[in-house]
């Protein structure tokens, strides 16, 4: 027995990565986000979401490099990025936005497509702006997530060349898809890139009172958008297709979990992780040390920022070689190093 626990030990510590101390621009970016939500005519409408949902942006400008295709689903309107020249259908990320279920997309969405498309070597970037709360509670942003994969798939791309992206509502939704296309026995993408997903509309986690105090967007207060009903309404906030926390994760593809250590979301990436792994799952959770919710936001200028983003690329490089050949655990930890 004793020796099984270290294997599983070992093993988890293989899975879990963390940054063991945060940058100085990180703890600058840090500050300001809690003194933002400290003021009080800014910080309620920040952490409920209403400037979220409310913001006006210039129209985006696509890069000559790219090429936007508008693409008209049944509900909702999505956008396709992919390379101005020798373009490749044949691999595509399908990426579901975040905002709590309640903030339709942005421009920075704009921004992670061409950066997933540079990581994945020209891969193309498929957006949904899938409908919101109020006006659109569940299973309205599902039904459009759905949707969007059977584009896809009418489109011609194949499920194991489909990785689903999403980053806190849409870490969630994309989870809950694929909780919809295995019970209703459609293929599932070939991998899950999950950035602070919101997993636990419960909000039941023990992070949401651990990090209560810690959590610089979120913290402080029980009025913010991770405990807003809008998008559940009158359902059982306990579904799975609203907190895939709560569903079953067996024949899942390989997923790739990245989280801030003081979030108060942080429990819902761990059990996820725990959950899953437990089902069979490859997973690579990574932790990175006094990180906020959706620190991706940064890109390029965070170090920490950078080095998940990187680490997103070296993912979809280990999904590629897989694809080909079978890889050990430690071949794959190579390809992460």
């Amino acid at each position: 027995m004793a020796i099984d626990i270290s294997k599983r030990a070992a093993k988890d510590a293989r899975d879990v990565k963390e940054e063991k101390k945060s940058s100085v621009q990180a703890a600058i970016v840090r500050d300001i986000i809690a003194r933002m939500t400290a003021d009080r005519m800014l910080g309620p409408k920040l952490q409920k979401g209403e400037i979220r949902k409310k913001l006006v942006e210039p129209a985006w400008k696509c890069p000559s490099c790219f090429h936007m295709t508008r693409i008209d689903l049944p509900d909702c309107l999505a956008e396709l990025l992919s390379l101005a020249q020798n373009p490749n259908m044949g691999r595509v990320i399908l990426q579901l936005h975040g905002g709590g279920y309640i903030g339709a997309m942005r421009n920075k969405y704009r921004s992670f497509a061409g950066l997933y498309n540079e990581l994945g070597r020209g891969i193309n970037v498929f957006t949904p702006d899938y409908r919101v709360a109020p006006e659109h509670p569940y299973p309205a942003a599902l039904e459009d997530a759905f949707s969007a994969y059977q584009w896809l798939l009418d489109a011609g791309c194949q499920p194991s060349r489909i990785v689903i992206a999403g980053d806190s509502a849409g870490g969630g939704l994309a989870l809950a898809l694929c909780l919809y296309l295995k019970d209703h026995g459609i293929e599932l993408p070939e991998g899950l890139i999950l950035m602070s997903p919101w997993t636990d509309l419960t909000a039941g986690g023990e992070s949401y009172e651990t990090n209560y105090t810690l959590d610089p967007l979120f913290g402080n207060t029980r009025d913010s958008m991770i405990y807003n009903l809008d998008y559940i309404g009158d359902e059982d906030p306990s579904n799975p297709y609203i907190s895939p926390l709560f569903g079953s994760f067996e024949g899942f593809p390989p997923m790739l979990i990245q989280v801030g250590s003081i979030e108060m979301l942080l429990s819902d990436s761990t059990s996820l992780a725990q959950k899953a792994k437990e089902a069979g799952v490859k997973v690579r959770l990574s932790i990175y040390e006094e990180m906020f919710h959706v620190f991706q936001m940064g890109e390029l200028m965070l170090p920490e920022s950078k080095t998940a983003w990187e680490e997103v690329g070296k993912f979809l490089r280990v999904l590629d070689r897989r694809r080909s050949e079978p890889l050990s655990m430690q071949e794959e930890e190579d390809m992460f190093a």
